[in-house]
């Protein structure tokens, strides 16, 4: 399996969700099916199919974190000597060519992805663009909207 890139903060996320997982969700979920259980008849019984559900997807969700910290590359871009390039982990300050809008976003996992908050996922189509370019770069984005264009005036590796 591939490395799962991820920033330290990313790993710190993802292991407390485990953790309210692992001890909150799924004890609450146990105790909803033994309920559930208790109302007899589980053919026609609403409450019982939902926890069950319920307690598969958090399964899913707990196999697929751990699967991701064991597969986890975490990058400290502090420690990267700052060239202007665009790296996993690195700050952007970009304009768009035409209208000026003026963005900033760090380039992040995609479970850390926050567009609001300014955390975009390195697998998105303008942080790929981005990727390995440097300060003063032009790049084209195809979007759903149609090709747009950036120049990256800043690149911080903070």
């Amino acid at each position: 399996m591939d490395k799962t890139p991820l920033t330290a903060r990313g790993v710190e996320l993802l292991r407390e969700e485990l953790k309210k997982l692992k001890t909150v969700e799924r004890p609450r979920i146990v105790e909803a099916i033994a309920a559930a259980r208790a109302h007899g008849d589980l053919k026609e019984n609403a409450e019982y199919h939902a926890a069950k559900e319920q307690q598969g997807l958090t399964e899913a969700r707990i196999r697929d974190i751990e699967a991701k910290l064991s597969n986890a590359q975490v990058i400290d871009v502090t420690q990267l000597t700052p060239t202007g390039r665009v790296v996993f982990g690195s700050t952007v300050r970009v304009v768009a060519v035409g209208d000026g809008n003026e963005a900033k976003y760090r380039i992040v996992g995609e479970d850390e992805a926050d567009i609001k908050a300014g955390l975009m996922s390195v697998t998105s189509p303008i942080a790929r663009a981005l990727i390995g370019k440097q300060e003063g770069d032009t790049v084209e984005v195809q979007t759903p909207g149609g090709s747009r264009a950036y120049e990256i005036l800043e690149v911080e590796y903070v």
